[in-house]
């Protein structure tokens, strides 16, 4: 195995392992009891049965099966490609996406906490879905700026 390619996995499943591990005892802390409320965000318990904003909820049992077939592609795929400037923002993405998914497994739906409601209603998230997002960001900025994913960085 080439260097790159050993950096580009331990960048990968360190990050994806520190996501993972984060989000699961944030989530812990809701399913054990703990609620916070404010004029603005609440801190609550909600399992979300389906994706974002409870769509394909109608899949229930299927939708995490489904989705662990995809994140595994995604994950194929990042390895694939051997790119290590991929390495961190796929980490997040993938260990949002994992702790999501066992989520699915142990409590029958994603534990969702963060609940928007000063000004407009925002749908509830998690520590993940932020992950997931910031990863989704930082992979588009990789892809129409290759600058910033050049061999010099590798």
């Amino acid at each position: 195995m080439h260097n790159k390619t050993i950096k580009l996995l331990t960048l990968l499943f360190l990050s994806l392992a520190g996501i993972f591990i984060i989000d699961q005892n944030i989530k812990s802390l809701f399913v054990d009891g703990f609620r916070y409320y404010t004029e603005c965000i609440d801190l609550i318990l909600v399992y979300n049965k389906g994706v974002a904003f409870s769509m394909f909820a109608f899949l229930d049992e299927w939708l995490k099966y489904i989705q662990l077939v995809l994140v595994l592609g995604v994950l194929g795929y990042i390895i694939y490609l051997n790119e290590v400037c991929y390495a961190i923002p796929a980490g997040l993405m993938l260990g949002g996406a994992f702790s999501n998914i066992y989520d699915r497994f142990v409590h029958g739906g994603v534990v969702d906490m963060v609940y928007w409601h000063c000004g407009f209603d925002f749908a509830v998230f998690n520590f993940a879905d932020v992950m997931i997002d910031v990863a989704v960001a930082w992979i588009l900025l990789l892809n129409f700026k290759p600058k910033f994913c050049s061999k010099d960085i590798n």
